[in-house]
Parts: structure tokens; sequence; C-alpha cells
């Protein structure tokens, strides 16, 4: 168990700071950024949470929305476990490789495959995709497309991270649960505003926009 009495130790005025290991390295080394990279994405997704919880789950009149009560329950539980796996990631990415604890809980295959799966069941609900969509919205899909874009800069730091300290500085399954969980974002968002009846906000080429 973890017991932290004192988060404040000035060893980080200087601009440095120590990985896992007790390795000093600079705030800017790409494998700080890629961890704290993480850390924002995990703290976006609160964010999320919490515009989830704000959705009114009553009409005007007073009468419940069912529609609200799907979201919750299909997705709260979910999206808690995401932020329990990213904090799992980037505790193993604060340690250099060879230097991970044995006993260590590490992400495997088995849960970027249930981000397929999960995609593959909102998949099902919805409409083929016509135009693109801009990240716009309700402010809880608003966020989730924040989320989604903050994802894709945490994969494009692992590939980072591999070109500095080579293909072992970051597992295979990693970089495939980021993929994976940015286009889980993108069709969990899509699937919430289907659910909810809301628009999505469609990419209107620029020949055909009436800026009137």
């Amino acid at each position: 168990m973890v017991r932290i009495t004192k988060v404040h130790t000035g060893t980080g005025d200087a601009g440095k700071t120590s990985l896992a290991s007790g390795e000093r390295v600079s705030k800017s080394n790409v494998r700080v950024d890629f961890f704290g990279t993480i850390d924002e994405l995990n703290a976006v997704i609160g964010m999320v949470r919490a515009e989830l919880e704000r959705v009114d789950t009553h009409h005007e009149d007073g009468g419940a929305r069912a529609t609200v009560r799907t979201v919750k329950n299909a997705v709260t539980t979910k999206i808690s476990l995401i932020q329990q796996e990213l904090f799992d990631v980037g505790g193993e990415c604060s340690f250099l490789p060879e230097q991970v604890p044995e006993a260590m809980t590490v992400i495997g295959q088995e849960q970027a495959d249930r981000l397929c799966s999960e995609m593959d069941i909102w998949t099902e609900d919805l409409a083929p995709l016509e135009s693109f969509i801009l990240p716009a919205g309700s402010p809880l899909i608003a966020t989730m497309h924040l989320a989604r874009t903050v994802t894709r800069r945490a994969e494009r730091g692992a590939m980072r991270l591999r070109e500095v300290e080579g293909e072992g500085a970051v597992r295979d399954i990693v970089i495939t649960y980021l993929n994976r969980l940015s286009d889980w974002f993108f069709v969990l968002a899509r699937w919430i505003v289907m659910t909810l009846g809301e628009d999505e906000t469609l990419w209107v080429p620029l020949g055909k926009r009436n800026l009137s």
C-alpha cells in the first residue's frame, strides 16, 4: 500500500525529477513527458466522468430520462476501469523497462481486446459515417473528444520514446491499448449522442458551406 505523508519536497525545484527507479532526469525527458501525458489523460477522463454526472436525469416536466440512465449504466463502470488501467500504464512506464518490478500489475492483451469488444457492441447501433465529425456538442461529448485527442498524443509520446530509447522502451501492448482507446472514445461519443437523441456536428467541405 502506498503511503504519502508529504507532497512538496523541493527536489524538483531545479527542473529535475526522479523515475520510479530513482534515476534523476530532466522534467523534459521523453519518458517523463510520456507518463506525464498519461496522467493528463487520466485527468481529462475525470472531467468526462464529472460531465457524465451532470447530465440531467429528468425532463423539464419532471419525467425521468431513461436514456440517461441507459448511458450511465453502460458507461460509468467502464470509464472508471479505464482510469485504473491508465494508472497501471503510467506506473509501469515510470520505470526503465528492465527495472519494472515482477510483482507490478501491467495491462495485457485482455484489456486491449476488451476495448474492441465494447466498440463492436456500440457500433452495431450506429449508422455508418458519411462525413467527418467535428469535436463539438454537449459538454460531455466535447470532453470525450478531448480525451480522444490526448490519447492520441500519449500514443505519439510512446512512439517518440521508442525512437529515443529503442524498441524495448515501451511494450507493444501499451501502444496497442492506447491506439484502441482513442478509437474507443470516438465510438463511445457517437453511441452516447445516438442514445441521448442528440445531433453530431459534421464537417462540411469548404465548397458546400453556407457562411451567411
